[in-house]
């Protein structure tokens, strides 16, 4: 365990490393016989197929909502998506459970820790380490607040006027936010909200809660770990307080301990920012996160769709490489949050960012924006559910053609290399919740509709629903990738150049014997080209191929 050793002396110095390096031993060695890493099966397949969830998503009355999930999820997904995330379902006062008030405990009104494990059975788990902030109604930061020698130094107080300027910033709120303690006023760093306090990492006693946190974790059955907004984990006044190289330490740190303890369980970085800087959580291919969301894939696919023209996506594709073969991409189009802008800086023009933005206001979306260095704002997110991003919902169109064009776009996403993350919204078509925003009086509300058991079972029983329709097709998509090894997420792909509207991707399995040949219309016209195995794709046509 050198590399822990080493991270500790990096971060604390090397005087204190030894006893941090102890400490950390005893820790791990605390749970090392209870995460059953021995016998646990942590290694990827094309099978792999994540569904992101709330987890009061399905309601049914009197019944805990972890165990109406459970019963869904056993009854419509088992041998469909092999895995769960479950958002944030700690206790929590705001952000729909992104403002954990204890990290440990199970939120009472979903259910309890029997609830969550009783899923194992049937799907591996994902659990939300949102460990850049926590609750100001938790009990650390109320301890801070009665000066409580144990979490003084939890979060970080700030004194004077420091220049603050390049602090990089998410949000529009202010950076810090007055709380009055036992001894007086403090200026508190708050990144994303004043009910959002940042933890103090400098402090090694916060480094040691949170990885007792997530060894728990390990232990309650999480096979996967997504880092929460970790780019903006560690502050040094006067840096740009994103992508520190104490932050890339940190999740190395993180990794190591969880090698060494829970080998089955994989990292997965939440990180919301420009392609290049995305990618760089995987660190050299071993050392940092096994996953890393593919945020640039959501604005590009949405683009290639309005435009009707694939090649850009393709060029971009074309570029996505791998540090190793330990490593690999989680892809998806829709999430909890909106449909981040940043990650397409760079590879969309301006003009071509605000004609998504455009569109997004004209299919009734809406948008967020962000502070910039120099006091301006700009568009960080549109906030819209992505089949209505697709598709104008007063636009008139054929409900028939609007699905197979939302379908061509989830299957180019699980078409590419990497483990698919699919929101549950999209396995159902649901449309943007207009008045969820108005109830909540947040843009990202309205891809957070609540769903009724009863009413979701009826509308999937009627097959000229649109939700049956989508979660039909949806359905065969996924069986289709998880019955081929041409999907293995550590195999390879090839972008081809067959017509500027079709985007053609060739998938072969990591030994090389079996290969997938993928196509995709990305228009409303008919395209013909010539190929040996096709030479036609009708409107928003999907062709896979075994080779």
């Amino acid at each position: 365990m050198k590399k822990l050793f080493n991270h500790l002396a990096f971060l604390y110095g090397k005087d204190k490393a030894p006893q941090l390096y102890e400490r950390a031993q005893k820790l791990m060695d605390g749970y090392r016989s209870r995460t059953h890493g021995a016998v646990r099966d942590g290694e990827l397949t094309e099978r792999d197929s994540i569904l992101i969830t709330y987890g009061d998503q399905v309601q049914s009355p009197n019944q805990a909502p972890l165990q109406t999930l459970g019963l869904f999820c056993r009854q419509h997904l088992t041998d469909i998506v092999r895995g769960i995330h479950i958002l944030p379902f700690y206790p929590w006062t705001s952000d729909d459970g992104f403002s954990v008030v204890d990290y440990r405990k199970v939120n009472s009104v979903l259910g309890d820790w029997d609830d969550i494990s009783s899923m194992q059975s049937n799907f591996r788990l994902m659990f939300d380490g949102v460990i850049n902030h926590i609750s100001a109604q938790s009990e650390w930061f109320q301890g801070f607040l009665r000066d409580d020698p144990r979490y003084c130094h939890y979060f970080i107080a700030i004194e004077g006027s420091p220049d603050l300027s390049q602090v990089v910033r998410p949000r529009t709120l202010p950076l810090l936010t007055t709380f009055k303690t036992a001894s007086g006023e403090k200026k508190v760093w708050t990144t994303f909200s004043a009910d959002q306090i940042d933890l103090n990492f400098q402090n090694p006693e916060v480094l040691f809660e949170i990885l007792d946190i997530l060894l728990l974790y390990a232990e309650r059955g999480a096979d996967f770990i997504r880092l929460d907004a970790i780019p903006y984990l560690w502050k040094e006044i006067g840096t740009t307080c994103i992508h520190l190289p104490q932050t890339h330490l940190v999740i190395q740190l993180l990794r190591a301990a969880l090698d060494e303890t829970a080998p089955h369980v994989s990292l997965i970085t939440e990180t919301n920012v420009p392609h290049t800087d995305n990618i760089s959580y995987f660190g050299d291919g071993t050392n940092e996160a096994q996953l890393v969301y593919n945020f640039a894939l959501p604005p590009l696919t949405l683009h290639t769709f309005h435009i009707g023209d694939a090649r850009i996506l393709s060029n971009w594709a074309k570029t996505l490489t791998l540090p190793s073969d330990k490593t690999t991409f989680f892809n998806f189009l829709a999430s909890h949050d909106g449909i981040g802008l940043n990650p397409a800086r760079g590879i969309l023009s301006n003009e071509e960012i605000d004609s998504l933005v455009d569109k997004t206001l004209e299919h009734g979306g809406l948008v967020s924006y962000k502070h910039n260095a120099d006091g301006s704002q700009s568009p960080y997110e549109m906030n819209i559910n992505y089949f209505d991003a697709l598709s104008d919902p007063n636009g008139g169109e054929p409900l028939e053609l609007q699905v197979n064009r939302f379908i061509a776009a989830q299957a180019i996403m699980l078409s590419l290399l990497g483990v698919p993350g699919v929101y549950f919204h999209s396995l159902f078509g649901s449309r943007g919740w207009i008045e969820g925003v108005k109830q909540a009086g947040r843009n990202r509300t309205i891809n957070r509709e609540k769903l009724q058991l009863d009413e979701l079972q009826n509308e999937l029983s009627d097959e000229n629903s649109l939700r049956a329709k989508v979660f039909t097709k949806y359905c065969q998509l996924l069986k289709t990738r998880s019955s081929s090894p041409a999907f293995h997420p550590h195999g390879t792909q090839k972008i081809i150049d067959l017509h500027p509207s079709v985007f053609a991707v060739e998938r072969i399995s990591p030994d090389g014997k079996s290969r997938m040949l993928c196509l995709h219309n990305v228009s409303a016209e008919k395209v013909t080209f010539e190929t040996e195995h096709a030479t036609a794709l009708s409107p928003y046509q999907i062709l896979w191929m075994n080779l």
